[in-house]
C-alpha cells in the first residue's frame, strides 16, 4: 500500500466510517432501480462453523475472563413484520382486515408490481389496498418485508411520495431497505437536510460513502467531507460515475471548467441533488415520475412547474387542486401548450369565482378542450366538476359540466340537468347515481354501457369468471381484488368483456361504488382523454 492509500484509509476510519465490501463485488440492494446506493453491506464472518479453518480476523474473544456476573446487555426488539403495518386502518379503507388470506406474499408482491391502473377510481382504490394496515399474509422465513417493500415502491412508481414516506415511518427506518427510501424521499422533496438528519439518527445502518460524503459537506464540514471522498476513492469504494460527480462537487476548481459531465443510465435522487448542486441539472422529464416532484420547488421556473405539475396530475400522483393553484400563479407569457391551457383554465376560475354562468358558458368549452386533448380531463373535472355540474349550464357547455361532474364523482351536485339534455347522458347521470334497472338509451356512447351495465343487475355473485372465484373460495381475495383491477382498467384499451367480469369481481369483493365510478370513467373515457380523432362518448 502507497503511502497516498494509507493516508486516504486513516482519514476514512477517522470519519468513523466501517468499510465494506469492494463496490464491484456488492450486491444490488435496491427493489427499485432508481434508488441511491446510500447504505452499504458489512463485512459478515457469520458464515463460519465449528470445524471450518479458522480466519484469522476471528479471535478467541468468547472465553469469560472470570468468573463474575457481567454487565446486562439491553436490546432493542424487533418491529414485527412490516408486512402488517399500514397508516389507514382497515376499515377507513374500506378493505376487510384478512384480505391478504392464504396468499402467498410473494405472489402478492408480484401482483402489487405489475399493476399500474389507468382510470382514477382504480388508482384510488389501490391507494388505499397499498396504505391498509391489513393481517400480513403468509410468508416464508426470511421473506418477511418483501410485500411491504412492493407496497412502498408501488407507491413511488405512482409518485405518491408523500404516501410513501408515511407508510415508511410507520414500520420504522431500522431496515436499510427501508432506510433507503426514506433518504430518497427527502432528496426529491428537497429537504437535503431531513435525508441527512435521517442518516445520522438511524442506528444500525451503515451509510453508503458517497451519501456520507453528501451530507458531510450539505452539513457544512468540507474539509471532512474530502477527506472521506479521497480516502474511499483511493480504495476503489466509490463509482467512477460517482467519484467525478463528488469531485465536482466538492472542488470548487471545477466552477470555471466547461466540463460537462455525462449523466448515468439510470439516474439515482443523489445523483440528481449533486448534479444540481455542481450547476449541472437533470431535465426530469425523461427521469421515473417520482422525479418530477423535485420540479415543484418554488425555486424552479414556472414553466418547470407546469410541465411537471401536468404530468404528475395527469398520473393522479398530486392532486387536481395543486396543479389548479400552479396555473393560477401567473399570467401566461407565451401562447401554444401549457401556456394556453394555463390561460383557458385561468378564465373559467375567475367566470366561477363570480358565480357568472354566462362567463362559465363561454369559458368552460375552450378550457375542456384544452385539457381533454391534453389527456388532463380528469385533472379538469377533479377541479371544477363539483362547481360547473351545480350552475345549471344548457347547451354544450351543461354537457360538458355535466360529464365533469360524473367524472369527478359527484352526481348529486346536478340538480338541474341540462334542458337539452340528451337521453343517454340523462341514464348515465341516474347510473352514477346507483340506478337505473333498464338498459342504457341509443346514443354515443350506449355500445360501451350496454357492454358494461350487465355487470350490475341482479345478484353480485351471477357469473363471476371461475378463477376470480376459486381464489375467493381459497381464501385468497387480495389476488382476486388486484386481479380485478388489471381487468377492469383493461376496458380502456377496448376489451370491454374482461372490464365486465372484472366489475362483477369487484362488486362481490364489496367495493359496489369504485365499480359503478369505474364504468362511468370508462364510458366517459373517449371524451376525457380522447385519442387523435376521438369523439364525444
Amino acid at each position: 500500500m502507497t503511502s497516498t492509500d494509507g493516508y486516504g484509509l486513516a482519514c476514512v476510519l477517522a470519519a468513523g466510517l466501517a468499510l465494506g465490501q469492494p463496490a464491484a463485488a456488492k450486491p444490488p440492494l435496491s427493489a427499485s432501480d432508481w434508488l441511491s446506493g446510500s447504505v452499504q453491506e458489512p463485512d459478515n464472518m457469520s458464515s463460519w462453523r465449528p470445524g471450518d479453518p479458522r480466519p484469522p480476523e476471528l479471535r478467541r474473544r468468547d472465553i469469560a475472563p472470570s468468573g463474575a456476573v457481567g454487565p446486562v446487555g439491553v436490546t432493542r426488539l424487533g418491529e414485527g413484520n412490516p408486512d402488517g403495518k399500514g397508516t389507514v386502518s382497515p376499515r377507513a379503507a374500506g378493505l376487510p382486515p384478512g384480505l391478504w388470506g392464504a396468499s402467498p406474499a410473494p405472489e402478492l408482491a408480484r401482483l402489487i408490481r405489475a399493476s399500474n391502473p389507468r382510470l382514477p377510481a382504480l388508482r384510488r382504490l389501490e391507494r388505499r389496498i397499498l396504505a391498509a394496515q391489513l393481517s400480513p399474509p403468509r410468508a416464508e422465513a426470511g421473506q418477511e418485508g418483501a410485500l411491504f417493500l412492493a407496497r412502498v415502491d408501488k407507491l413511488l412508481d405512482m409518485g405518491a411520495t408523500g404516501a410513501a414516506k408515511e407508510l415508511l415511518k410507520a414500520a420504522g427506518p431500522g431496515d436499510p431497505e427501508r432506510f433507503r427510501r426514506l433518504f430518497d424521499i427527502a432528496l426529491l422533496s428537497g429537504d437535503e437536510a431531513q435525508a441527512c438528519e435521517i442518516m445520522d439518527r438511524t442506528p444500525g445502518v451503515a451509510p453508503s460513502f458517497s451519501a456520507r460524503i453528501f451530507c458531510l459537506a450539505y452539513g457544512g464540514d468540507w474539509a471532512a467531507a474530502a477527506l472521506v471522498f479521497h480516502g474511499a476513492d483511493a480504495l476503489a469504494q466509490i463509482d467512477p460515475g460517482m467519484a467525478a460527480l463528488l469531485a465536482h462537487y466538492l472542488d470548487d476548481g471545477y466552477s470555471d471548467s466547461a466540463e460537462q459531465l455525462v449523466s448515468p443510465a439510470v439516474v439515482s435522487p443523489l445523483e440528481l441533488r449533486l448534479h444540481e448542486a455542481i450547476g449541472q441539472p437533470l431535465p426530469s422529464s425523461s427521469l421515473p415520475l417520482a422525479f418530477a416532484l423535485a420540479d415543484l420547488d418554488q425555486n424552479e421556473g414556472w414553466k418547470a412547474r407546469l410541465d411537471a405539475a401536468e404530468r404528475l396530475a395527469r398520473a393522479g400522483a398530486i392532486p387536481a387542486s395543486q396543479l389548479r393553484m400552479i396555473y393560477l400563479e401567473q399570467k401566461p407569457a407565451a401562447s401554444g401548450g401549457v401556456w394556453d391551457r394555463a390561460a383557458a383554465v385561468q378564465a373559467l376560475a375567475d367566470a366561477l369565482l363570480a358565480r357568472d354562468r354566462a362567463a362559465v358558458a363561454r369559458s368552460l368549452p375552450p378550457a375542456f378542450d384544452a385539457m381533454a386533448a391534453a389527456g388532463l380531463g380528469p385533472a379538469l373535472a377533479d377541479m371544477v366538476g363539483a362547481e360547473a355540474g351545480a350552475l345549471g349550464l344548457d347547451g354544450r357547455a351543461g354537457q360538458l359540466a355535466l360529464w365533469l361532474a360524473l367524472q369527478a364523482s359527484q352526481p348529486q351536485v346536478v340538480q338541474s340537468p341540462p334542458a337539452d339534455v340528451q337521453p343517454f347522458d340523462l341514464w348515465l347521470l341516474r347510473f352514477a347515481a346507483g340506478e337505473p334497472a333498464s338498459a342504457p338509451p341509443p346514443g354515443q356512447g350506449e355500445p360501451l354501457a350496454a357492454a358494461l351495465f350487465p355487470a350490475f343487475l341482479g345478484p353480485s355473485e351471477r357469473d363471476v369468471p371461475q378463477g376470480a372465484a376459486q381464489l375467493i373460495l381459497a381464501d385468497r381475495r387480495g389476488e382476486a381484488l388486484l386481479a380485478a383491477i388489471a381487468d377492469v382498467d383493461a376496458g380502456l384499451d377496448g376489451d370491454l368483456p374482461r372490464a365486465a367480469q372484472g366489475l362483477r369481481v369487484l362488486r362481490v369483493l364489496g367495493q359496489q361504488e369504485i365499480a359503478r365510478q369505474a364504468a362511468v370513467e370508462l364510458v366517459l373515457a373517449p371524451v376525457m382523454t380522447p385519442p387523435a380523432g376521438a369523439g364525444a362518448p
